[in-house]
C-alpha cells in the first residue's frame, strides 16, 4: 500500500514537473524565436565581423555576471522549502536575508570587474578599443543577471508562468530595439543598448513581481536586514560557494568558448559559433525547461525524507528529456542548416556544420538532464562541481589545438566530448550516492 501510495505520488508529482515545464515552454519557445529574429536583424545590419563584437562583449558580460553570481535561487529552494511548508516565516526570512545578502555581493564584484575588463581587455578578447567605452556602458547590464533570489522565490512559490512572462519581455524589448537601430542605420552601440535595455526592463518586471507576492503571502511582514545570515542553515556557505563553482564550470561550454574563438581564430568565427549554439539551444529548448521545473520538486522530496520518490521521478524526467531529444535532433538534421541560412542570410553558411555538432553536445545533456539537479538536491555539491572542474579544465585546455587543428569542428567535436565526460561522471557519483533499500 506504501509502495502504491509512492509511486502515484511520484505519478502526481512528475505531472506538476511537466505542467510546470510546459508553461516555462510557451515563454521559452517565443523567446527562442525572438531571440533568433533579433539576431537575425543584428546579423543584416551589421555582417559577420561587427555581429562577432557585439556576441563578444555580451558574452563577456555574462560571464563576468555568471562567475560573480551565487546562483542564490538553488539557495531559496534547499534552505527556503522546508520552513516556507512548516509556515516559519522567520527562519524563511533568515533565508531570504541570507541570498540577497549573496546577491549584493555578486552585484559590487561583477560590476567592478565587467567595467574594468571591457576598457583593458578589449584589444585581446576581439572587440578592441574603439567599442571598449560603449563595452563598459553594456556591462552595467550586468546588474540583471545577478540576482538570482527573484527566480528562486518565483519557483517555489510555483509561479513559473511569471518567469515565461520575464523571458518574453527580455525578448520582446531587445527585438524591438534591434528593429529599430536596423530601420535608423544605427551603428553597433545601439544594438548594445537594445539588448541591455531587454535585460534591465525584464529584472524590473520580474523584482516587482516578487516583491508583491512576497508580501501577498506575509513574507515581508516584521523583515530585517539586519540580523545572522545562515543561523538554524547548516552548511549554507558551503552550498552557496559550491553551486557558483558549479554555475562557473557550466559556463565553460557557452560564453568561455565564444570569447576563446573570438581571441584565437577572430569575431566572424565567434558569430558562427554563437549563431550554431543557439539555434542548437533553440532546439533543445522544450526538454531543457524540465529541468528548472524539476528542481523544486526534489527540493520538496528532500525536505519530506523521500528519496525513493526522488530516484524515480529522476528516471522518468530521464526517459521523457530522451525521448524528446531524439525527435528534435530527427527535426534538426533534417531542417537546421536550410533554416538557419534563410534566417540569418547565405554569409552564415558556415555555421551550419559547427551547429550539427552543437546539437549533437546538447543532445548528450538532454539524456543526462536529471543527473546534475539530483546530485545537488542530495546535497552533492561538491561532487558536481568536481565532475565540471575536471571535464571543464580539460575542454578549455585542449580548445586552442582543436581550433588550430580543425577550426570549428574541432571545438565542436570537443563539445560532444566534453558532454559525455560529464554525464558519465555525474552518473557515477550518482550510482555511488544510491545505497540498496
Amino acid at each position: 500500500m506504501v509502495e502504491a501510495e509512492g509511486v502515484a505520488g511520484g505519478r502526481q508529482i512528475l505531472k506538476r514537473v511537466v505542467g510546470n515545464a510546459g508553461m516555462l515552454l510557451g515563454g521559452r519557445t517565443l523567446n527562442a524565436v525572438l531571440g533568433l529574429a533579433a539576431m537575425a536583424i543584428a546579423a543584416r545590419a551589421l555582417g559577420a565581423a561587427d555581429l562577432g563584437v557585439l556576441v563578444l562583449i555580451q558574452a563577456f558580460a555574462q560571464l563576468v555576471g555568471d562567475l560573480a553570481k551565487f546562483q542564490s535561487w538553488q539557495t531559496v529552494l534547499h534552505y527556503g522549502a522546508k520552513p516556507l511548508a512548516e509556515l516559519r516565516t522567520g527562519d524563511f526570512q533568515r533565508v531570504l536575508r541570507f541570498t540577497l545578502f549573496l546577491d549584493a555581493a555578486s552585484l559590487v564584484v561583477a560590476l567592478a570587474v565587467g567595467v574594468a575588463g571591457a576598457l583593458l581587455l578589449g584589444d585581446r578578447l576581439g572587440w578592441g578599443a574603439a567599442h571598449a567605452p560603449a563595452a563598459a556602458v553594456y556591462m552595467l547590464s550586468i546588474a540583471a543577471m545577478v540576482s538570482a533570489t527573484p527566480i528562486g522565490l518565483m519557483r517555489l512559490f510555483d509561479r513559473f508562468g511569471v518567469l515565461a512572462r520575464q523571458t518574453v519581455l527580455v525578448s520582446v524589448v531587445r527585438l524591438a530595439g534591434s528593429a529599430a537601430a536596423f530601420l535608423s542605420h544605427a551603428p553597433l552601440e545601439a544594438f548594445l543598448l537594445a539588448w541591455g535595455a531587454g535585460l534591465v526592463v525584464g529584472f524590473i518586471y520580474l523584482s516587482a513581481v516578487t516583491v508583491r507576492e512576497l508580501a501577498a503571502r506575509d513574507l515581508l511582514k516584521g523583515f530585517h536586514w539586519r540580523g545572522p545570515l545562515t543561523e538554524g542553515m547548516p552548511g549554507a556557505w558551503r552550498f552557496a560557494w559550491n553551486t557558483n563553482l558549479s554555475s562557473t564550470m557550466d559556463v565553460a561550454f557557452t560564453h568561455v568558448v565564444t570569447l576563446a574563438v573570438g581571441a584565437l581564430v577572430g569575431p566572424a568565427q565567434a558569430a558562427y559559433w554563437r549563431v550554431g549554439r543557439q539555434v542548437a539551444d533553440a532546439v533543445a529548448k522544450p526538454a531543457r525547461l524540465l529541468s528548472p521545473a524539476l528542481y523544486p520538486e526534489l527540493a520538496r522530496l528532500r525536505a519530506g525524507g523521500s528519496h525513493q520518490t526522488m530516484w524515480r521521478l529522476a528516471g522518468h524526467i530521464a526517459l521523457l528529456a530522451g525521448g524528446m531529444c531524439l525527435v528534435l535532433l530527427a527535426a534538426s538534421a533534417w531542417a537546421g542548416p536550410p533554416l538557419l541560412i534563410l534566417v540569418m542570410g547565405q554569409a552564415f553558411a558556415p555555421a551550419a556544420a559547427i551547429m550539427t555538432w552543437q546539437v549533437g553536445a546538447v543532445a548528450i545533456g538532454l539524456f543526462a538532464l536529471p543527473l546534475e539537479p539530483m546530485l545537488i538536491s542530495l546535497g552533492r555539491t561538491g561532487a558536481a562541481v568536481g565532475v565540471q572542474l575536471v571535464v571543464g579544465l580539460g575542454y578549455l585546455a585542449a580548445l586552442p589545438l582543436l581550433l588550430s587543428r580543425f577550426g570549428l569542428v574541432g571545438a565542436g567535436a570537443g563539445l560532444v566530448a566534453a558532454e559525455a565526460g560529464l554525464a558519465l561522471g555525474f552518473l557515477w557519483f550518482l550510482l555511488r550516492e544510491r545505497r540498496p533499500t
